[in-house]
C-alpha cells in the first residue's frame, strides 16, 4: 500500500462498533474538545497510568479532562513489563468500584504500550466492557500498540496471553510528548515503525532511512509524519483483518522470535529492541530462502544500527529461544506461524520455518555463539 504524507485525523471503522478517530496533535491542548465529542461530559472518567509518566504529563490531563468531565480520578501502575500481570489489574478494579463507576463512564490509557494493553483489558472486563481512550505517549504505543484493540496481560512471563479485543473509541496522540522519551523507549518504538515500511510499504520504509536525521532530531513536523504514515498502515490492516484471521498477522514480522527472546530475556530487553533482532532474524530466513537478495538483508540489519536498535543479543542460547516460540500464543494447531519477506514492502505468512532454520539465524545474531 502506498501511505499519504500527513493526514491529522484518521477514522477507524470497526467491525461491529462505532468507528472511532486517531487525532494527531502536537500538544494536548485539543483534548477537551474531542472528550466532549465522543460523549464524555458529564460521566466519570478514570485516568490510568504508570510511575514514569505519571510526573510528566498526569496532572495536565486529568485538569483538562475535569473541564468536561464529571469526575476525574487517577490511577498509577508501577512502571515496567513486568507489573503487567492480573494482579495489577485487580488493583485497578477496586479503585473503578470504591469509585462508583458505571458502564456509561471512561477509562483513558495515559502512557505506552503496556499501559495501553492493561487498561484496554480492564475497559473490556469491567462491569462486562466499559469504553477507554488511549493518549498514546511512546512512538511505539502512538504507531502501533494503540490503535487495533488489542488488549492483554503477561500471565507468569508468557506475554499478553489473556487477553481481549475491545476497540478504543479515540485514539489522541501528542506526538510532543515524544520529546520526553529515553532513547532506548524511542527506538523501541522505531522497530515497529520500520516493521510497517518493510511489511506493507516500502517507499514509506525508504522514506524512514532518508529522513533517519530528523527522525532521531525529534523535528515535530517529520515526527507528525512519522506517526501518520504508521497510523494509516495500521488502520489499512486493522479495518481489513479486525480479528487476526488473516492479513493481521503480517503485523507479527519479527514478533516470533522476539516475543520468545523478550521471555527468555526476562524482560530486560525493551519490546521494541527483540522484534528488531526478530525481524533481522526473519530477513536472514528470506534471504536464504531466496525470497530477498544479500543486499537488502545487509540493509535491514544495518538500519537497526542507524536507529539505535540492536543487531544481536547474548545470556541466553539460540535452542532456547526457539523452545520458547513452541509457548506462544502463535502456533496455529502446532505449526509456528512465521512471517517472511517476499520483497521489501511486501510479507507473507509460513508455517514451514524449521527449528534448524529458526537455530541458524538465532545463532548468526547471538554474541555467545557466533564463530
Amino acid at each position: 500500500m502506498k501511505t499519504q504524507k500527513i493526514e491529522e485525523i484518521l477514522t477507524v471503522k470497526t467491525e461491529g462498533n462505532e468507528p472511532y478517530d486517531i487525532v494527531l496533535k502536537e500538544s494536548f491542548d485539543d483534548l477537551p474538545e474531542y472528550l466532549r465529542k465522543i460523549g464524555c461530559e458529564g460521566h466519570r472518567i478514570c485516568v490510568v497510568t504508570d510511575s514514569n509518566v505519571a510526573p510528566l504529563y498526569l496532572e495536565e490531563v486529568k485538569n483538562l479532562a475535569a473541564g468536561c468531565c464529571a469526575q476525574v480520578e487517577t490511577h498509577v501502575f508501577e512502571a515496567g513489563e513486568e507489573h503487567k500481570t492480573l494482579d495489577a489489574i485487580r488493583g485497578l478494579y477496586v479503585k473503578l468500584i470504591e469509585s462508583g463507576f458505571d458502564r456509561k463512564d471512561f477509562l483513558i490509557a495515559l502512557g505506552g504500550g503496556v499501559v495501553g494493553d492493561m487498561t484496554g483489558f480492564a475497559a473490556a472486563t469491567f462491569l462486562r466492557g466499559i469504553r477507554f481512550i488511549q493518549i498514546p505517549t511512546t512512538l511505539l504505543a502512538q504507531v502501533d500498540s494503540s490503535i487495533g484493540g488489542k488488549t492483554g496481560v503477561d500471565f507468569d512471563q508468557y506475554k499478553n496471553m489473556v487477553g481481549a479485543f475491545h476497540q478504543p473509541c479515540m485514539v489522541y496522540s501528542n506526538v510532543s510528548s515524544l520529546k520526553t522519551l529515553a532513547e532506548d523507549q524511542f527506538a523501541s518504538g522505531m522497530a515497529e515503525s520500520l516493521k510497517h515500511g518493510l511489511i506493507l510499504d516500502a517507499d514509506f520504509y525508504e522514506w524512514q532511512i532518508d529522513h533517519m536525521s530528523e527522525i532521531e532530531e525529534r523535528d515535530e513536523k517529520t515526527l507528525l509524519e512519522l506517526v501518520s504514515r504508521n497510523c494509516q498502515i495500521k488502520r489499512y490492516i486493522v479495518e481489513k483483518d479486525p480479528k487476526e484471521k488473516g492479513d493481521r498477522a503480517l503485523l507479527n514480522f519479527g514478533h516470533t522470535l522476539g516475543h520468545a527472546l523478550e521471555k527468555c530475556k526476562e524482560f530486560r530487553m525493551l519490546h521494541g529492541e527483540c522484534v528488531a533482532v526478530g525481524f533481522v532474524a526473519a530477513a536472514y530466513i528470506s534471504w536464504q530462502r531466496g525470497m530477498i537478495d544479500e543486499d537488502e538483508f545487509y540493509e535491514i540489519r544495518d538500519m537497526n544500527v542507524g536507529f539505535g536498535l540492536p543487531i544481536s543479543f547474548d545470556g541466553v542460547s539460540s535452542e532456547t529461544v526457539v523452545e520458547a516460540v513452541k509457548k506462544d500464543k502463535k502456533m496455529d494447531a502446532g505449526k509456528i506461524r512465521f512471517v517472511l519477506l517476499k520483497k521489501l514492502g511486501r510479507a507473507c505468512l509460513d508455517t514451514t520455518v524449521t527449528e534448524q532454520e529458526m537455530i541458524e539465524a538465532l545463532r548468526l545474531l547471538n554474541a555467545d555463539e557466533r564463530e
